[in-house]
């Protein structure tokens, strides 16, 4: 065995005891958003939901936040250019609300993308001192809002963003969304994200985040990222440059969230944002990618051949299993911590080899100017 491939693999378990590591400091860190004391001021809050095309999931949404257990809000639903329904069943609740305000979105300008642009809107109409970006797949408990206020009172922060508990229901969810909080809590150690401050270093959920309104102008607002196709990473790592306070928090128990609801949803959902989220740049996306798919598939492939029978080595076979033990490690922590079941973590595999095919996916369509979400094409980049 050479002294270059035992390198290798020790290269391998290395980084994925790291992994481990992040993983079992971050459960500790990622705070629940229900942990913290009650705040003594509570001061009003414009819930901003921004909707298109979202029929079947706005009416429950909407009641979910009519029914806050909060003094002092209003909601702002803004149909961004919907062809269903989402108009007529928004503009019936309004009816019976008084907190509940229904706009028509103006269309889209320009140079935006189809959210940060209703968000801007939103951010407009809104009068409260804090603003709650909320996404029109969520449902809340009646104590969210009142929660989050708390734990942005009790943390001194301007942005709290929220991970609700995400529901899956066919194969591929099951199999795409845990990659979502597994890559969070795997490869950002919030200690230190929280301490340097670095945009490298920062993330956020868009289906929940919390601005003090100033922080939000510092910001720049939605206007600053207009053309990002994750405005939430946008919007965290602009916080983390301007040395804003930002805390992620967990949001089991108060929020829960389907993202999608099939394959295809799967599918052009994350093709969508994969590669964005590394600004598009190929070569680190390329490498990353690359890189996932050794450290998970190589230790297996290891073990299989061993147990056909082959000869291997006994220090190859050490290695391979004590990658495949650190590496199963961090899905389960992961998956248990957000409520996927311990079962989802022998899924791994599979999960990993979906996203390969998805970020592939990712970079030919978003290249090629053929990335499509919710009806509208994605700008074409050649990054």
């Amino acid at each position: 065995m050479s002294l270059l491939w035992v390198e290798h693999q020790a290269g391998i378990v290395l980084f994925l005891l790291v992994l481990l590591v992040i993983v079992l400091s971050n459960l500790s860190r990622l705070r629940r958003i229900s942990s913290y004391p009650d705040a003594k001021h509570l001061p009003r809050v414009s819930i901003l939901v921004p909707a298109r095309n979202e029929e079947r999931n706005i009416n429950p949404a909407v009641k979910s936040l009519l029914a806050q257990d909060y003094p002092d809000y209003e909601i702002i639903v803004l149909d961004d250019n919907s062809s269903d329904r989402t108009s007529a069943v928004v503009g019936k609740l309004a009816q019976n609300h008084k907190r509940l305000r229904f706009v028509r979105g103006e269309p889209l300008p320009e140079g935006w993308l189809g959210k940060p642009w209703a968000c801007h809107q939103l951010a407009g109409l809104a009068s409260g001192e804090l603003l709650l970006f909320a996404d029109a797949d969520t449902r809340h408990e009646p104590q969210a809002l009142r929660h989050a206020v708390n734990a942005l009172t009790a943390e001194q922060a301007d942005l709290v963003s929220a991970i609700p508990r995400e529901v899956t229901g066919t194969l591929p969810e099951k199999l795409a969304v845990p990659f979502v909080t597994w890559s969070i809590i795997a490869f950002l150690p919030l200690r230190l994200a929280y301490r340097w401050r670095r945009p490298a270093f920062s993330a956020a959920a868009g289906q929940f985040m919390l601005f003090r309104r100033e922080a939000y102008k510092q910001l720049g607002g939605y206007e600053a990222v207009r053309g990002s196709v994750v405005d939430d990473l946008a919007m965290a790592r602009r916080a983390a440059k301007a040395g804003l306070r930002w805390r992620l928090l967990d949001a089991q128990g108060d929020i829960t969230c389907r993202m999608y609801e099939s394959a295809g949803e799967v599918i052009e959902g994350f093709s969508k944002n994969l590669f964005p989220a590394f600004n598009c740049r190929l070569a680190p996306f390329t490498l990353v990618w690359l890189w996932l798919l050794v450290v998970t598939f190589q230790p297996l492939v290891i073990l299989l051949i061993s147990l056909a029978g082959l000869h291997v080595g006994t220090l190859s076979i050490l290695m391979a299993a004590g990658a495949v033990l650190f590496e199963f490690g961090t899905w389960l922590a992961a998956d248990l911590k957000f409520g996927f079941g311990w079962y989802a973590a022998f899924l791994y595999p599979m999960t990993i080899g979906l996203g390969v095919f998805v970020a592939a996916r990712s970079v030919l369509l978003t290249r090629a100017g053929k990335a499509r979400w919710k009806g509208r094409y994605l700008p074409r980049t050649r990054k």
